[in-house]
């Protein structure tokens, strides 16, 4: 049998933990590295460096970055295709469009995946949407992504959570027009998005209780990437949909 697919992730906050689990559960080898900021004395380019060598060590093939968006973020990206891995980086994707380009020329250099974790997107559902409704002409979109507990990451709810919704917009109808986004720390739960067209709702997603297995499916697809299938979920993707964050926040939502 082919040997299992080796990750290293990177952090040790509480979505690190809640990870390597899963990694694991599913037949994949998994270790951490949690030591992952740049110490006050390390230049950018030994931080890399040190991060580089950890990584390379580690002998896995793909490196999962689990650590709040930032400027670090894009120095771990380099690091991990300097060890030569493939990297999966959280949402939101907090890069300007010259970083995103660097990056993912570098990458494409030196034939390594850089895949952005939007775990919504590998719902059945988002991929019926797709194939029924792209681009969404003549659609309005919308969503709520409320969460009952208070902020755990220092990250805005518009960002953090609003990233998820507009990423299905992104995939499922580009074109459509948004009607509603609405997300919010310390409020009852509800993770919903809907489709309209004229006055009638054609479709809807709770995504609270869809009860598939979608991060084994994106780790799936990530493989599959390594082995030359496609994989849309990218840098440039990311920034398509921090963009229309950016725009959605300029409109006043919340």
């Amino acid at each position: 049998m082919p040997e299992a697919t080796g990750y290293v992730i990177l952090g040790r906050g509480r979505w690190a933990r809640k990870l390597h689990p899963i990694i694991s559960g599913a037949g994949r080898s998994v270790v951490a590295i949690e030591e992952t900021r740049q110490l006050p004395s390390e230049t950018e380019s030994d931080y890399i460096g040190r991060l580089a060598a950890a990584m390379k060590s580690s002998g896995a093939q793909i490196a999962w970055l689990c650590v709040a968006p930032g400027r670090h973020v894009s120095l771990m990206i380099r690091s991990a295709i300097d060890a030569g891995i493939h990297v999966i980086v959280e949402k939101p994707w907090y890069g300007s469009n010259e970083d995103t380009q660097k990056l993912q020329s570098l990458a494409r250099g030196h034939d390594r995946v850089i895949a952005v974790h939007f775990e919504y997107l590998f719902l059945e559902q988002a991929e019926q949407w797709r194939t029924e409704f792209h681009p969404g002409t003549g659609c309005r979109f919308g969503g709520r992504f409320l969460l009952s507990r208070s902020d755990r990451s220092g990250i805005p709810a518009i960002d953090n959570l609003g990233s998820h919704l507009l990423a299905i917009r992104e995939y499922a109808v580009p074109s459509s027009i948004i009607s509603e986004i609405r997300c919010s720390y310390e409020l009852p739960d509800e993770r919903l998005v809907w489709i309209d067209k004229g006055n009638q709702r054609v479709a809807s997603i709770d995504l609270l209780a869809h009860g598939q297995p979608i991060i084994q499916r994106f780790i799936q697809k990530v493989e599959a990437a390594l082995d030359g299938e496609a994989f849309p979920f990218d840098l440039e993707f990311a920034l398509r949909v921090a963009r229309e964050l950016h725009a959605v926040q300029g409109r006043g939502a919340s």
